[in-house]
């Protein structure tokens, strides 16, 4: 099969769907794959090892014009009018953008999008969220020692001592346990708050100390264990307690990294303005929820705090709040390396390798396939996403 590799197009982005290692490894496999020239640049992958790995440098429009595509993110409109009705497309092609799928079916293209992957022992080697939320949340903790003014460790000098900087994380996920585990490398002092009790002891482990907020009643507890790996939202009399609590945290607290995000929903608002007027001039917040939170009276879209404006850094109250919307692609070089990874495991379901000596398998949809079937948002020009 002929694959293609294009840049990506979208502003800040600098990862690749794939590289040098996955592009030898389909080469092997019997695929032909096309790479655009400059794809990998961003990333730190030269046309040069592309080409010792297999790959055809090509343009633009011999990449999008491949029988499969495969991207990082979802195709642009001015890149679907390149690609061939009955292509297939593997990508973060955002689920819930109902929009946006509509085009891929309008373009008549067979396209799958891997964030949908059900959080399963057998799909983690594919869980694009997960591998990408992990610098995620290793990146934001870097970005805010590089924004506060002082040390995150303490330190005892000949000219005194200099106490350890207070982080307090909001959403304990992979992006959060990836925070108190760097942020806890850096020396700081962590707490950390989620709504599900079983990530108390993962939060111990690393070193932070669990905001415990205890549950009142059966609903509340059913709520908190989540569905498939991910957060339900929680009744409205543990929200309130939860608020307090962690209100008394980010009052005291140097950093805050925010990580809360429920599929399909705006993010929740865990930082009201309160909060941060309530935080020392100087303390610094990361919301990872950036331009994902529901609409302010104004028309904004912050959160986690609502004060927060995507994809910039600004100061509200002395605080200064960073909304950057893709923090992955600021480690453009990992971040493609995990991602090429996700991608070519995914692809061993549709592309299944052939015996040795034979000649490359043909693709196929299995609808059996629950990691298929989850991930097909388009077929034969209709959304075939499953609700």
């Amino acid at each position: 099969m002929l694959i293609g590799v294009p840049a990506e197009t979208a502003a800040g982005e600098s990862r690749v769907a794939a590289t040098p290692e996955t592009v030898k490894k389909l080469v092997a496999q019997g695929h032909a794959v096309s790479v655009q020239a400059g794809a990998g640049v961003r990333a730190s992958v030269t046309d040069e090892a592309y080409a010792a790995a297999g790959a055809q440098l090509v343009d633009a429009a011999a990449a999008l014009g491949a029988e499969m595509v495969l991207k990082v993110r979802s195709p642009a409109p001015a890149e679907l009018a390149q690609m061939k009705p009955g292509a297939v497309l593997v990508g973060m092609l955002e689920p819930f953008n109902a929009e946006g799928l509509q085009r891929l079916a309008a373009a008549n293209l067979t396209a799958f999008a891997l964030e949908a992957a059900p959080r399963t022992t057998r799909a983690q080697s594919m869980d694009v969220l997960s591998s990408q939320a992990n610098i995620a949340g290793y990146k934001a903790v870097i970005m805010a020692a590089d924004r506060y003014q002082k040390f995150f460790p303490m330190l005892m000098t000949a000219a005194g001592t200099v106490k350890a900087a207070r982080v307090v994380i909001l959403g304990v996920g992979v992006a959060g346990l990836q925070a108190i585990a760097t942020a806890k490398r850096l020396g700081a002092v962590i707490e950390a708050s989620d709504v599900r009790p079983s990530v108390k002891e993962q939060i111990e482990s690393l070193g932070g100390k669990f905001i415990d907020v205890p549950y009142e009643t059966a609903e509340e507890k059913e709520a908190a264990e989540g569905v498939g790996g991910y957060a339900r939202p929680m009744p409205q009399s543990w929200l309130d307690r939860q608020k307090v609590e962690v209100a008394k945290r980010v009052a005291q607290a140097d950093v805050v990294i925010s990580t809360a995000l429920i599929p399909g929903r705006a993010a929740p608002v865990l930082i009201t303005e309160e909060m941060v007027q309530s935080m020392k001039p100087g303390s610094v917040i990361i919301d990872m929820a950036a331009g994902k939170g529901a609409p302010n009276a104004d028309g904004t879209v912050g959160g986690n705090c609502p004060l927060t404006v995507a994809d910039q850094t600004v100061t509200r109250h002395g605080v200064v709040i960073v909304g950057e919307t893709n923090l992955a692609a600021l480690v453009g070089a990992d971040a493609s390396s995990l991602y090429a990874r996700n991608v070519l495991d995914f692809l061993k379901l549709v592309l299944p390798p052939a015996p040795k000596g034979e000649p490359a398998s043909a693709f196929r949809i299995d609808p059996e396939d629950d990691i298929v079937a989850a991930c097909l948002m388009a077929h034969q020009g209709a959304v075939t996403r499953k609700s």
